[in-house]
Formats: C-alpha cells, structure tokens, sequence
C-alpha cells in the first residue's frame, strides 16, 4: 500500500479502499465477472449474432455445437422456437442488470429518507414506521411479491415495484439503526449547538456516516433482486414472453428439462454466476468499508 499513498504519506480514500477490497480475492473474481456482465449488457447489439427474438423454424430445439447434431451458427443451440440461446442470453444480462438497479435505487431512496426520519425524529413516528416494517418483513419475501405483483398486474414494471417494496424494510432498519448510533456521538451535537437545522443534521451530518453499511446492503439486495425478478419470471408473474429475461426463459423450457436439458441449464448457470459474483463483491465491499474488518 505504500505506493499508493499521497505526499503527506497517508493512502488516498480510494487507494485505502483498493487495498482492502483486493485483498478479498473471491470479492476481485467476483468484480470481474460483474464487469464482464455489464459489458455483455452494454454492448448486447453488438456482440450478439442474432436477434433474440427472430426464430429459426428449420432449428428448433437445436443442441449447443459442440453436442451431434449442433451448428456453429448457434453456438449455444436454439430454443423451442428456433430463437438463438446465446443472444438471448446476452441480451438477458440487460434486462437483469436493469431490474438490479432500478430495484435497489427505488429501495434505497426511499427506505433511507424513512429510515433517516424513523431514527431521528423517534416518538410515535419511529414506532408507527417500524411497525409497518415489521409487518412486510412477516412474510415471505417471494410470497409478498407475488401478492402485490398479482394485484398491480404481470409485467415488468410491476414485478420492480413489488421488488422494491420487499426489499425496502432491510434499508429502513438499518439506516435507523445507523442514525440512532450516529446521532448522540459528539459532532453532531457540536453541529447542533451552532445552530444547524434538522434537515442539515439529517442529510450533511448525520447521513455521510451511514452510507458504508448501506453500500454493502445495497449490492445484496442488487443479487436478491435479480433472483426475485427470475422467480416471479419463471411464475409468469415478471418480464412476459417474448422478452430475454432467465427467469421467462426457463419457464419457457421447463417442459423439455429431459428432452433438451441445454434450454434450462443456460438461464440456470447465467442466474448462478451474476448473483455469485455480485455477492462476492458485497463481501470485498464489508471487508472494505468496515472499521472492526480493517483493525483485525
């Protein structure tokens, strides 16, 4: 670390973070394969050979080429309909980055101006906030959005509200918790007693001193959106056919498992490795915004 360090002989905040963070060898894999998957996503019309949603009658149900009977010119096989996998794959990764993002930006705007008016204003507020908390986390995560994803209607769109509201209450219970700790330590009440306001104590004060547990926080839930988008796409209550999402693709599969098992193992393994590198990033990420991880 010492050659990254600036002329006072301290690291840079960025440097500091980078050293930490690397040291995470699983969390560094984890960082690129999750750039790996953004660039598939960003550049999803340029690398991918065909349009995944044009089908190929003549090939249906095409193998992967390297299996008897595959093709060169679909390297991962076709589907029931004859659409290109590996397109379809490919394109799949921005449908399931996009819903990560928006998910998590919707749960954490909202769940940290709750969070952040629950913990400093405590009283009935705090109460009546936390108790509405309680009762969304009483129920099972998936269960809950499939409640409000069958009242709102499928789709999309829908199935990222509900996500969002599931996930909302983790932000809530822990921007309160990090704003009670914060909001009794000294600086802030040298900042009251100079006569700044509620809203400057809440949002410059007290809020920059809670973003690091909410950054780990927010790459979980990143993962769990993505798993929740492709059950409830899988249940026909998310993304409708015919849109690339994994979870539609499998449950558009499901009925060849045994004929052409190649249909569902593809979506299967693109879920498995994008929430296995995101949640090893979320490690990196504790290891290195933690104070206890880097004392030890």
């Amino acid at each position: 670390m010492s050659t990254a360090t600036v002329k006072s002989g301290h690291p840079s905040a960025l440097a500091e973070f980078w050293y930490y963070f690397s040291r995470n060898k699983g969390a560094v894999i984890g960082l690129a394969i999750f750039a790996l998957v953004l660039l598939l996503a960003i550049f999803a019309n340029v690398i991918s050979p065909h349009d995944p949603n044009l089908p190929y009658p003549a090939v249906q149900k095409a193998p992967p080429a390297w299996m008897q009977g595959g093709t060169t010119d679909f390297l991962l096989g076709t589907d029931a309909v004859g659409r290109d996998m590996l397109s379809r794959l490919i394109f799949g990764t921005r449908f399931s980055l996009f819903i990560g993002l928006v998910v998590v930006t919707q749960s954490v705007i909202v769940g940290v101006l709750i969070g952040l008016v629950a913990g400093y204003v405590r009283g009935r507020t705090d109460t009546i906030i936390m108790r509405v908390m309680d009762i969304i986390l009483a129920f099972p995560s998936l269960l809950l959005a499939l409640v409000l994803v069958a009242v709102l209607g499928p789709g999309l769109t829908n199935a990222m509200i509900a996500i969002s509201i599931v996930n909302l209450p983790h932000f809530v219970r822990l921007t309160r918790a990090s704003v009670m700790t914060e909001r009794e330590k000294e600086y802030v009440i040298a900042s009251r007693v100079s006569g700044a306001g509620n809203l400057r104590l809440m949002f410059k004060t007290i809020l920059p001193n809670c973003l690091g547990p909410l950054i780990v926080q927010a790459t979980l839930a990143f993962s769990a959106a993505i798993l929740d988008a492709a059950a409830l796409g899988f249940l026909g209550m998310g993304a409708q056919p015919p849109t690339p999402e994994w979870g539609t693709m499998l449950a558009d599969s499901r009925e060849f498992l045994q004929a052409a098992p190649w249909l569902v193992t593809f979506p299967g393994l693109c879920i498995l490795v994008t929430v296995l590198a995101i949640n090893l990033m979320g490690d990196g990420l504790r290891d290195a915004l933690d104070p206890k991880l880097k004392r030890s």
